[in-house]
């Protein structure tokens, strides 16, 4: 498989960040969010890596108690020890920053490090490991003596749960359950403009983009600059980048000869979504192409096309904002 180098996303990689910050002797912390409020701008498992520097990354709500939690971490680097933190928010204050009402929030302080009660750094780098070989993996704390597990799936009823949700949180007697899916992303076949608009937009939704052309012209460096883009046939490139249950596939060449390889190559992998550019005639021919090459009723019901949700979108900006749309809905809500 031929490609072009792609840019290092930063979206998701705190854990990573505090890993490194650790390993080069400035000290690190991890702040996690255990427990919210409903209108939370960050869920269960958002996380705030700190250095003994100061330097940050991530964020465990919309900007209201940063600045108390990066103290927080700064003393845990010092002294070694977790801590849980609970902030009232009040109604003025969580307006401030975008939110309809006030609340609670709880954040787990965890320095990094060997010794005392700190998160050590072993078990990070096999978080980090497997986040990089796209293994789910859980860490577990209790809250009250500190003891941490690392827990995969099929080994603990409620993990499974969680990472099929992918929604930390927890549990009862105060065991928190740190759920790291593999990241999100995103292969998209046919370098055209809808993929142009819509790879920066996946990016800042937290996905890592592939872009998929064998046509020199269209999967150009200069078109996608920094991007991944890959010049195999689709299905060659499909087989070798294994879509599984955190990836997304979107078809976009409007050509049997590209799509239909892709299609087949996804519907035969674990790809929580499949999306394919086309008008309603164009997709019940490829549904009829589809059902000669034995794709039976459960496999068909999983393409959605056209592809995105009805808002009418007409430029490839705001198509790529209905695909998008449709991929997130998906993702948090099924089918």
């Amino acid at each position: 498989m031929t490609e072009q180098p792609a840019k290092s996303p930063d979206y998701d990689s705190i854990i990573e960040t505090a890993l490194h910050w650790q390993r080069e002797g400035r000290g690190a912390a991890l702040a996690t969010v255990v427990e919210t409020w409903g209108s939370a701008p960050r869920q269960p498992g958002s996380q705030l890596a700190v250095s003994g520097q100061g330097e940050i990354t991530g964020s465990v709500s919309g900007g209201c108690v940063e600045g108390a939690v990066v103290t927080e971490a700064l003393e845990a680097i010092i002294d070694g020890q977790p801590r849980l933190l609970s902030f009232g928010v009040s109604d003025d204050s969580a307006f401030s920053v975008g939110l309809a009402c006030g609340g609670t929030i709880r954040v787990l302080v965890e320095p990094l490090g060997e010794g005392d009660a700190r998160l050590s750094e072993e078990m990070v780098g096999v978080v980090v490991n497997a986040r990089s070989a796209r293994r789910p993996i859980a860490i577990e704390v209790d809250t009250e003596t500190w003891a941490r597990q690392l827990i995969r799936p099929g080994e603990d009823a409620a993990a499974d749960a969680r990472f099929r949700s992918d929604l930390s949180g927890m549990e009862e007697g105060g065991r928190f359950l740190a759920i790291h899916n593999p990241p999100l992303r995103l292969i998209i076949v046919g370098a055209v403009h809808i993929a142009q608009a819509l790879v920066p937009m996946a990016r800042l939704a937290g996905y890592d983009p592939t872009v998929i052309d064998p046509r020199g012209s269209f999967g150009a460096p200069a078109r996608f600059p920094g991007e991944r883009l890959v010049d195999d046939w689709p299905d060659e490139a499909l087989a070798e980048l294994r879509p599984d249950s955190r990836t997304a596939v979107v078809t976009l060449t409007h050509d049997p000869k590209l799509d239909d390889p892709a299609i087949l190559a996804a519907l035969a992998s674990d790809c929580f979504y499949l999306g394919c550019l086309g008008s309603r005639r164009t997709h019940a021919q490829r549904l009829e192409r589809m059902e000669n090459a034995g794709i039976g009723p459960e496999g068909i019901t999983r393409i959605h096309a056209p592809v995105g949700l009805a808002i009418g979108a007409k430029t490839p900006a705001e198509i790529a904002i209905s695909i998008l749309a449709q991929i997130t809905q998906v993702l948090r809500q099924g089918g």
